[in-house]
């Protein structure tokens, strides 16, 4: 495997030296691979998504807490779906990028907008969780935490739609020398940007969160195993059957969006942070970077394939919409 152009869904890296061939796209088994994986996340994403928000808008019983940071997720899936599937879709099947420099900053802007409002709202769904158990006459003003987290998913996605850019870089063709033009996130003149900001947002979309959700997790644990003063053994069974159902099914989610951005996350920390990242590329970082590509949109249609098999309202939902069964 020669060090070729090197596309990432957050990051597109040129580590191509001119004494090295170029492997033309058509001779690449990731050309024939990736296109079929981005459409089935599309199709997938679109339509489990939508009838998420379709279910949440048309039902008002569907309206509780859980189910509005549920609605929320379904909408950012939905925004990098619809605005970046389309488009990354491409960066292994062509040798350049064809979109122009509105489509790449459009695209880099919305990937990191729905990175920001999933996991911001996990970790806000296991704190709500976790108050749930533990203060479940108190109510967070969801609506409000919501809209928070889009604003703040927003402004760390903001330095992408300033930053990223189209660059032109040479690759050693039959044709000779050519240059070529692909999305690039970063821009030209700060020294050390890309590093720091690939240890950034790991540290806020990923290593943070983790613990975070972690520790609430732990702390949910415990007191799910306290029992309820003044309430009845049978009322007590129940409660703890319901918020261990909810809890659940929230973890499922939370391991989903951890496994599917770990492998991007690996490749970005390692490329971006080891000095012979260039010189110690190989099949093996290739595989990475390619999972990682994959599996970081694969996390976009996920989640409703995950409803589907942990709540039984909601797939009652999902059977009557998609395959026409009474609920």
């Amino acid at each position: 495997m020669g060090k070729n152009i090197l596309h990432l869904a957050n990051t597109t890296y040129n580590i191509t030296s001119s004494e090295e061939k170029y492997q033309p796209y058509s001779e690449r088994l990731e050309t024939y691979i990736v296109p079929a994986v981005f459409l089935l996340i599309f199709v997938i994403g679109v339509i489990g998504n939508g009838t998420v928000v379709f279910v949440f808008l048309k039902h008002q019983s569907m309206r509780n807490v859980p189910n509005t940071y549920l609605f929320s997720l379904a909408l950012a899936d939905l925004l990098v779906i619809i605005t970046c599937v389309p488009f990354t879709s491409i960066l292994y099947t062509m040798e350049y990028w064809p979109w122009g420099e509105a489509v790449c900053k459009i695209s880099e802007c919305a990937k990191d907008i729905s990175i920001g409002v999933s996991v911001f709202t996990l970790t806000a769904l296991s704190i709500e969780r976790y108050y749930a158990v533990v203060y479940p006459l108190r109510r967070l003003q969801v609506v409000l935490i919501a809209v928070i987290i889009w604003l703040l998913a927003i402004g760390c996605a903001i330095p992408n739609a300033i930053f990223a850019r189209i660059k032109y870089d040479p690759i050693n063709g039959e044709n000779g020398n050519t240059k070529i033009p692909y999305c690039f996130p970063f821009p030209a003149n700060i020294p050390n940007y890309a590093k720091y900001s690939v240890i950034v947002k790991s540290l806020i979309y990923y290593i943070i969160p983790l613990i975070a959700i972690s520790f609430f997790y732990i702390l949910m644990a415990i007191r799910l195993q306290t029992k309820i003063p003044g309430a009845s053994q049978q009322g007590v069974a129940a409660q703890a059957k319901a918020r261990k159902h909810v809890a659940r099914m929230v973890l499922i989610f939370v391991f989903l969006f951890f496994v599917c951005f770990l492998p991007q996350h690996v490749w970005l920390l390692w490329f971006n942070l080891s000095p012979n990242a260039q010189q110690e590329y190989n099949e093996w970082w290739h595989l990475v970077k390619m999972v990682g590509f994959c599996l970081s949109f694969f996390n976009s249609c996920v989640n409703p394939i995950a409803l589907y098999f942990a709540s039984a309202v909601f797939r009652a939902y999902f059977n009557k919409y998609l395959f026409c069964q009474n609920v």
